[in-house]
């Protein structure tokens, strides 16, 4: 009987013991990481030289991807609904930062949220579309790089070049708002200096090909390519074009020299968005975006093809291979 009383109290014991340890306090969640969605609508050279600028800015922070942050990357592939879902996306996900890389993906953020920031970057004109009046009065969870690109300096250089071209072509994209943008700007400078800019609409990347042969045939002397996202992701097409055609190619984004353009002149895009990336990382230690105001690229780079200059019957004056940033083809 002692026995049996000695075991019971063992076991009143043991049990009490083995309940303290199951009411223990479960280990704290894992920290959620501090989240960056970056969306492009295509994967034009532009955009994607843009995007790892901004991730170089991040990593030279010390910024690792699912070490320290948590980057979600997309890409639309040049369908705005999808350009639209991404954003939609991103907003319910409650990102703590959203970065759209051109106009259709800031156009498509500003939709859907009013209260994460936005860091916009390649985006031609960022007032055209609500985003702000001018570069310090803005909407107050907005802010970012513009690219608004040297479209009238391009005009200028041409006419320098090839005094005696009077018309020159360009493609388009109706549906991009960047795109009309250049537009008006190439033709207010052509009319300035009396030329002419003949145009061709292009709806995708697919129709760059058809619409190029469509312009050569309307007796231009000269292609003289704005930049927009639907042209610069088929730009080697246009690059083509022209050669077959020897017509001049002149290119609005410094990279189209590496894809036919005798010339092109812009912005380093990815010096574009390197700074974007440093606009986020202030946001990320607390700066406000109503506190930063819009940036804007300075530097006008001119890159030169001697190869396609030479089958595109161009020849470069002595003082402008002296200017160039780049000569390619030596």
């Amino acid at each position: 009987m002692k026995k049996v009383f000695i075991l019971f109290l063992f076991f009143l014991f043991l049990f009490p013991c083995c309940e303290r340890k199951q009411k223990n306090p479960p280990q704290a969640k894992e920290r959620k990481l501090y989240s960056i969605g970056i969306f492009q609508v295509n994967d034009a050279p532009t955009l994607n030289e843009v995007r790892k600028g901004v991730i170089q800015a991040l990593e030279e922070a010390g910024l690792r991807d699912g070490v320290n942050v948590n980057l979600k990357i997309r890409n639309a592939m040049g369908d705005i609904s999808e350009v639209q879902r991404i954003a939609q996306e991103f907003a319910e996900k409650k990102m703590d930062i959203i970065i759209p890389l051109s106009t259709p993906c800031l156009q498509a953020a500003l939709i859907e949220t009013r209260n994460i920031p936005i860091i916009f970057s390649s985006v031609a004109n960022p007032y055209l579309i609500g985003a702000g009046k001018t570069a310090q009065e803005h909407l107050s969870h907005v802010t970012g790089v513009a690219s608004t690109g040297p479209v009238k300096q391009m005009v200028t250089f041409i006419h320098e070049v090839l005094p005696r071209v009077k018309r020159l072509g360009t493609l388009w994209t109706p549906s991009e708002i960047n795109s009309e943008f250049y537009l008006e700007l190439a033709k207010e400078r052509a009319s300035e200096l009396g030329l002419e800019i003949i145009t061709v609409p292009v709806q995708n990347p697919n129709e760059v090909l058809l619409s190029a042969q469509i312009l050569m045939n309307k007796k231009i002397e000269v292609i003289c390519q704005i930049s927009d996202n639907t042209i610069n992701a088929s730009f080697e097409t246009l690059g083509r074009v022209a050669e077959e055609n020897a017509i001049p190619l002149f290119g609005g984004f410094p990279l189209s020299a590496q894809f036919g353009a005798c010339a092109a002149m812009g912005y380093d895009f990815f010096e574009m968005g390197h700074k974007t990336g440093q606009i986020a990382l202030r946001v990320k230690n607390g700066e406000s975006p109503a506190r930063i105001p819009f940036q804007h690229m300075e530097k006008v780079n001119l890159y030169l093809n001697l190869q396609a200059a030479e089958k595109q019957g161009v020849v470069f004056p002595e003082k402008i291979l002296k200017s160039a940033d780049k000569i390619l083809g030596l």
